[in-house]
């Protein structure tokens, strides 16, 4: 049993692997302020839930409060630490920039800080599949430069590997950066494209179709993503002997220090998804074809071999399952019958 501090626990990603590391034994200390960025009835929610299981405390901590984090550090002497809150969404940073400086960027060096003085054996923390921006050799690999992000979103998250990094090296901090693919599922955030579909075609509104329907997305099942992150989590981030600066593996260093993809090596056509939510569902949508938005991407496309090869796992859930699953729990927690 270990004793692990997950961040951003009333999040959606926090929460369920919160109540799978809970589930096998671990004792858990939950950190999240639980903020306004989207209903924070469905965060507290999540948080009865987590409340309800031997093993869980919760501390109402703000990431950028230095003294308060500091001091949790101090007193805790976590095993590991899972670092999972952060100001996400791609489209609010283009209209909340400095929401993006303060919690990914103070409050992750907090984090560095007190892992690094608490001498926590492992840091995990959440990347994201937006730090590829302006690539477009696909499927994108961890192996790429990933150096012309296209949102603040984006560029905040490729700071924080490069800060982690820095740990890794100055200090011997084992750190592992994970860049998720879009996640979904049951509990899922509500500013996300399928939790926004269900609600409006439940509702008998029209749904925003970005860039016409022409997009991709490698649409990853929660469960997949929490298996990737508690495995990545056990094992430890070691130093890669045969890194070379004459040629440089971005992925590994000599320090240790790793990145990994999470994504269903699958992506998903957008009126795919959209056709496979509507059979889920029993409605058709009415569609309202819009140009891309600012900082978006055409498409996604993970490669995960390096994935594969460390912890011997790759998501698999297939969008049908994935979609399905979650319209059973929306119907469920709202109140929509069938």
């Amino acid at each position: 049993m270990a004793k692990i501090l997950v961040t951003g626990a009333a999040g959606f990603i926090g929460y369920h692997t919160s109540a799978r590391l809970l589930a096998r034994g671990d004792e858990v200390v939950g950190l999240d302020i639980v903020n306004d960025y989207y209903d924070p009835t469905l965060k507290e929610a999540r948080l009865a839930r987590l409340a309800s299981q031997p093993g869980y405390r919760h501390v109402r901590i703000d990431l950028v409060d230095r003294a308060a984090m500091a001091a949790l550090f101090a007193a805790e002497r976590f095993d590991r630490v899972i670092h999972l809150a952060a100001q996400a969404g791609v489209r609010y940073s283009l209209t909340n920039p400095h929401a993006y400086i303060d919690s990914n960027l103070v409050g992750f060096i907090n984090i560095l800080e007190g892992c690094r003085h608490a001498e926590v054996a492992h840091l995990t923390y959440a990347s994201s599949s937006s730090v590829y921006g302006a690539n477009t050799a696909m499927p994108f690999s961890v192996h790429q430069n990933v150096d012309h992000p296209l949102s603040l979103y984006a560029a905040t998250k490729k700071a924080n590997e490069l800060m982690a990094h820095t740990y890794s090296h100055l200090y011997g901090l084992p750190t592992t950066g994970l860049r998720f693919f879009t996640v979904y599922g049951p509990w899922g955030r509500p500013d996300m494209a399928l939790f926004l579909f269900t609600k409006a075609i439940l509702e008998g509104r029209p749904i925003d179709v970005f860039n016409h329907g022409r997009m991709q997305r490698d649409f990853t099942y929660i469960d997949d993503i929490v298996e990737g992150v508690i495995r990545t989590s056990d094992h430890t981030a070691t130093p890669n002997e045969t890194w070379s600066s004459a040629t440089p593996d971005p992925a590994t260093s000599r320090a240790p220090y790793r990145l990994y993809n999470i994504g269903n090596h699958n992506p998903v056509e957008l009126m795919h998804l959209i056709a496979t939510l509507e059979q889920a569902l029993g409605r058709t949508a009415e569609k309202r074809m819009l140009p891309m938005q600012p900082g978006d991407v055409p498409a996604t496309y993970a490669d995960v071999e390096a994935l594969v090869e460390d912890v011997g796992f790759a998501p698999r859930t297939p969008v049908e399952v994935g979609v399905g699953r979650f319209v059973a729990w929306y119907r469920d927690y709202y109140g929509f019958g069938d």
